[in-house]
């Protein structure tokens, strides 16, 4: 598999574990040292420049506003398959030159699809960033696709969709809720797409999906490591600057929204393969651009104080106190353009009912709703997540994400900058107050997954 495949794969495992990991592991923001330096070229390229003067090192990540929300219905994963297409090469830089250079110098490189996003990165030696930018804008306008890359390009997809959904019950149950989560917004579709649809997918789609959406006034420009602003800007107008801007390309993205929830819903999903039963329950919750002012940053701490870590509300009730299960958590997904989902998540011990686990949750839901928050476990929870943030600057290639992902789905530096404070500023009413109203159970899809014995019993009776 070649690197910028098992990158895209590996985007995608990401995108189904994302929005059920336990805590804010990829907390949207942080606070670097010197403030990020941001400028916009005439052809509407946006740029953001992280100085990390540690090593001679840089990042350049571009960002595209689009992702699969952005897909013409029954074209699904199309944006994930375009992915794909980009290192198929220009009339400049043939198929593989782009990425051999970059093995060559000692550098890695990347992609990835989202929702809402999709973009692709280098992190090599300094004093090759103005080589990257002159690669990277070169494929911006220039990709060259053929029926004889495209057509192969697309089992290699499909045979990642058997790998990576296929043939993984817990990525299938989440495409399951998400599903049902959904009724309307086109974040029910998932990342990689519908099978069949995927099969129909050919170089008319991706080419015209590519010129509708690659252009500078869809990107944003991310450079982090070794460089300051003064030396960035000449390089990247030298590379950048000359690409026309897209005018047909809407200053804000419109998508169909969700009616009001009416009732909770519920998917089984039953697999031979299933080792492990589990059950998930998501809820359809404002992202941190949707939501009221100070209400994102409530669900942050409510998720750190019900699933975060050993000491968390829900691996108490569940793993410690009653063992009912082998592990619990919950995460809220805020970087998002439209609203998003907070989610528990448990693994059930052997012989428990799922009916069990449902009254735990239910009843640590009630207890934040009911009493307040103990002040030493509030202040616990704010501690660990600005913690986070604070070694995560550690990874260059993790800055330039937070800013990327944050500021692609609506949220500005100063938002990622700020973002500490607000969670510092989290109040105990808040957490209750974003509880009662968001983890109602009309809101929520609750998933089950569980082992199929019935091919067993089948293959006893022949």
């Amino acid at each position: 598999m070649s690197a910028h495949r098992f990158a895209a794969s590996l985007a995608i495992a990401l995108i189904s574990t994302f929005a059920f990991s336990t805590g804010s592991a990829f907390a949207q923001t942080t606070v670097t040292s010197e403030r990020p330096a941001s400028f916009t070229l005439d052809n509407g390229l946006q740029v953001v420049v992280i100085p990390d003067h540690r090593t001679p090192v840089v990042t350049q990540m571009i960002w595209y506003k689009v992702g699969s929300a952005d897909e013409t219905p029954g074209k699904s994963g199309l944006a994930h398959f375009l992915e794909h297409l980009m290192f198929k090469g220009t009339a400049k830089h043939p198929a593989g030159e782009f990425s051999q250079t970059v093995l060559r110098i000692g550098g890695n490189e990347n992609a990835f699809t989202s929702l809402d996003y999709t973009g692709y990165y280098q992190r090599v030696p300094r004093e090759q960033l103005a080589r990257m930018m002159e690669f990277e804008a070169d494929r911006m306008t220039g990709l060259i696709l053929k029926d004889e890359n495209v057509l192969p390009e697309r089992d290699v997809v499909l045979e990642e969709f058997n790998m990576r959904v296929a043939n993984n019950p817990d990525a299938r149950l989440t495409e399951q809720i998400m599903a049902a989560l959904y009724l309307n917004h086109p974040y029910g579709r998932p990342v990689i797409g519908w099978r069949q649809e995927i099969e129909k997918l050919d170089r008319e789609d991706a080419l015209a999906f590519y010129k509708r959406f690659y252009a500078p006034n869809n990107a944003i420009l991310v450079i982090a490591g070794d460089v300051d602003a003064k030396e960035v800007r000449p390089m990247v107008e030298k590379a950048y600057g000359g690409i026309p801007a897209q005018p047909s390309i809407a200053a804000h993205r419109i998508r169909p929204q969700e009616p009001v929830p009416a009732a909770p819903r519920a998917v089984t999903l039953s697999d031979p393969r299933v080792e492990q039963t589990s059950l998930r329950r998501y809820y359809l919750v404002p992202s941190s651009v949707t939501a009221a002012a100070g209400e994102g940053p409530a669900l942050d701490v409510l998720a750190q104080l019900m699933g975060g870590g050993s000491n968390s509300y829900l691996y108490r009730a569940l793993v410690v106190d009653r063992p009912l299960a082998i592990s619990a958590g919950a995460g809220y997904q805020g970087t998002s353009l439209d609203p998003s989902q907070f989610s528990i998540s448990v693994s059930p011990k052997p012989g428990v009912e799922f009916l069990q686990i449902e009254q735990v949750i239910d009843g640590v839901i009630a207890d934040v709703i009911q009493n307040p928050v103990r002040a030493e476990d509030l202040e616990r929870v704010k501690t660990q997540l600005i913690a986070e943030a604070i070694y995560a600057q550690d990874n260059q290639a993790t800055l330039a994400r937070w800013y990327g992902g944050a500021l692609t789905t609506g949220l500005s530096i100063d938002d990622i900058r700020s973002w500490p404070d607000r969670i510092r500023a989290v109040t105990s009413e808040q957490i209750r107050d974003a509880a009662q109203k968001w983890l109602d159970k009309k809101r929520s899809v609750t998933g089950y997954l569980i082992k199929d014995t019935t091919a067993k019993r089948e293959e006893k009776r022949s």
